[in-house]
């Protein structure tokens, strides 16, 4: 439902004429409650009414044709929803470490070398991870995981 605060120039509008949809051309207010409208028909006519609120459920907004310009009335938190989800998608390109970045585990030296260094530069990974009782292959392979899956490999 089109409220009477959302109509303003340059809106195409239907339902303030039977003939069709209306360009509007200017608005007056009178207050919350109403407001003066002048607006030019398909034929170039101009005309003026004054819309009430009960007059809110007839009056409806013509989608705009692309015509190659933009707007910039889209909704601003599902826009940056949309960006944000995209930078951690792209993350893993600026941030060769993100799986550290993001995980609670603080892993030693040999563990960062042994992921970063040797096993992902080669994928498709092809070898036994093993190393010394203690020495953190469960931390390794949960380190190579992560990263496999925030780079959506």
């Amino acid at each position: 439902m089109l409220r009477l605060a959302d109509i303003g120039a340059n809106r195409q509008l239907l339902g303030v004429e039977p003939g069709g949809p209306v360009t509007v051309v200017a608005v007056r207010s009178h207050g919350p409650q109403a407001l003066t409208v002048t607006y030019r028909r398909d034929d170039g006519s101009l005309s003026e009414r004054v819309l009430f609120r009960d007059d809110e459920t007839a009056l409806s907004l013509v989608a705009p044709e692309s015509s190659g310009s933009f707007s910039f009335d889209g909704d601003g938190w599902l826009f940056r929803l949309a960006a944000e989800a995209r930078r951690i998608r792209l993350a893993y390109l600026f941030d060769p470490y993100l799986a550290l970045d993001a995980s609670r585990v603080r892993p030693l030296p040999h563990q960062i070398e042994a992921v970063y260094g040797h096993m992902l530069p080669r994928q498709p990974l092809r070898f036994l991870l093993a190393d010394d009782p203690g020495a953190g292959k469960t931390v390794m392979a949960g380190l190579y995981m992560k990263e496999l899956m925030l780079r959506g490999a």
